[in-house]
């Protein structure tokens, strides 16, 4: 069986709940083909990254997928693009503002997924939920980890993605996008299988 380190942040600007979080606590050990080993990570840049690069040294597994929440998303969605930025609309956990920041001074300007976003997202679509493929990831600490990653394992091809899911209904307020949270766990469980 294969091993999948697969990453979710913890709460941040402000709320008590990420629901990345929340549907990684629901998904099963075990999907299709792939061990499940979870890992909550911090809202923090340059933290995210070192710390998931440090635990995928340790565990070896055969592929990354990170989960990261987006309010302003109303579907589940696949990210293919990482870019060499940092640009804080708010404060990270630790009080981070970075603006029109390099993430890697040496680094190209953007990494592609390597993993199959556009099936994950097909295939999403497919069973009836609400998915699609996502051209950007944003430059907040998602993109921080997705890129810092794509260019940490590049040499090593290691297969790498990131996944923004929406706000749980719970979460969200008047007004904001949000889907519920077994649909949200179903979408990433459908896109871990087409892996």
């Amino acid at each position: 069986m294969k091993k999948l380190l697969l990453t979710a942040f913890e709460p941040f600007g402000g709320d008590n709940k990420n629901a990345s979080l929340m549907a990684l606590e629901r998904l099963p050990d075990r999907i299709g083909q792939w061990e499940i080993v979870r890992l909550t990570v911090p809202v923090v840049f340059g933290k995210a990254p070192e710390y998931v690069a440090a635990a995928s040294k340790g565990l070896r597994p055969d592929a990354i997928l990170c989960l990261g929440q987006a309010e302003t998303r109303s579907e589940v969605t696949p990210e293919l693009v990482g870019i060499n930025l940092r640009h804080a609309r708010i404060p990270d956990n630790e009080g981070n503002s970075p603006q029109q920041e390099i993430i890697v001074p040496e680094g190209p300007a953007a990494y592609f997924s390597t993993l199959p976003v556009f099936d994950m997202a097909e295939a999403i679509k497919a069973t009836g939920l609400s998915g699609n493929i996502s051209f950007s990831a944003g430059v907040f600490v998602c993109n921080d980890l997705l890129y810092s990653l794509l260019h940490e394992f590049h040499k090593e091809k290691l297969p790498i993605a990131f996944i923004h899911v929406p706000l749980t209904k719970e979460q969200a307020k008047e007004g904001q996008h949000s889907m519920d949270l077994d649909d949200i766990v179903k979408s990433v469980r459908i896109a871990i299988e087409t892996i």
